[in-house]
């Protein structure tokens, strides 16, 4: 190394122990204390060379040194009172670094580069609040599936005879970025409330319902069944509500205060009159009798 380079990484040393910050690259340092990173050394060479700062940063408010189960015993202790009379308190930090090539980095995959560490500046707590008051339009915006209604039989029944419906959901979880943070979202079916078409609903309820065998339709009244009592079509839908929680770069879930509710395309179900009548054989044995398929009623 020429006398002179060697001379600037000295001063370069002596300078970061001395400020209290740490080399995170060839042209910068990073302070724990403002979660800003600067340039390194001074002259011509570090602006043309070090224009920006390669790595990105995450204050782990979690106190995790190692893995998402391996907290840190002086982070989890540490006090940051006030600097002034009246003043904020800090917030035990460690500071976590990733190349920002990567976008939406797993945090708890890359190394803690200080820490652990009172920070004074707003920023992480500011981050959290901010996402928790947005977090419920967040989670209203998901692409969550609302599932289908599904009847049974269908897509006709009969008038007078208990129609079988029935929801087919579930938990659903995303992994989005917010406010560069990166955040796990879960959706969970919690209420259903069934609109048969003809002016009567059911719910909300916990029941999603359950298919039931065929020889089981029209005679077997479900938790969700519902009997139409006049002849027609009509437009049946199923509105799902899901509650949700969220995590912040791997942190404990949090509830989400609200619901997002979804509903269903309209299913059209086509409601048919019986007519009852003694016949001598079945359709197999006379294609012609009574109320045998393409037979004229008599």
């Amino acid at each position: 190394m020429p006398a002179q380079a060697a001379q600037n990484e000295d001063d370069w040393a002596t300078a970061n122990k001395a400020a209290g910050t740490v080399d995170v690259g060839a042209r910068w340092n990073f302070d724990p204390t403002t979660g800003i990173s600067t340039p390194s050394l001074g002259g011509a060479a570090a602006s043309e060379t070090a224009a920006e700062d390669p790595n990105q940063y995450m204050a782990d408010v979690h106190c995790r040194a190692g893995g998402t189960d391996t907290p840190d015993r002086g982070c989890l202790t540490m006090e940051c009172p006030a600097k002034t009379p009246g003043g904020e308190e800090g917030t035990p930090v460690i500071w976590r670094q990733a190349p920002k090539s990567i976008t939406n980095p797993t945090w708890t995959d890359y190394p803690a580069v200080s820490g652990p560490t009172c920070l004074y500046d707003p920023e992480p707590e500011n981050v959290l609040a901010n996402i928790a008051a947005r977090i419920l339009n967040d989670f209203r915006q998901l692409p969550v599936n609302p599932g289908n209604l599904e009847a049974q039989p269908f897509p006709h029944t009969l008038k007078g005879g208990p129609t079988n419906f029935y929801a087919t959901t579930g938990e659903q979880d995303f992994d989005v970025t917010i406010l560069g943070q990166a955040v796990h979202l879960i959706a969970t079916p919690a209420n259903y409330t069934y609109t048969f078409g003809d002016g009567t609903t059911l719910g909300p309820t916990p029941a999603a319902g359950y298919p039931i065998p065929e020889a089981e339709w029209l005679n077997n009244e479900t938790h969700t069944s519902h009997t139409y009592t006049d002849t027609g079509n009509y437009q049946a839908t199923l509105t799902t509500s899901f509650t949700g929680t969220y995590s912040v770069n791997n942190g404990p879930p949090l509830p989400i205060n609200g619901t997002l509710d979804i509903t269903t395309p309209a299913k059209t179900i086509h409601v048919w009159k019986t007519e009852k009548a003694l016949v001598a054989d079945t359709c197999q044995e006379n294609p012609n009798s009574w109320g045998c398929p393409g037979t004229p009623t008599q």
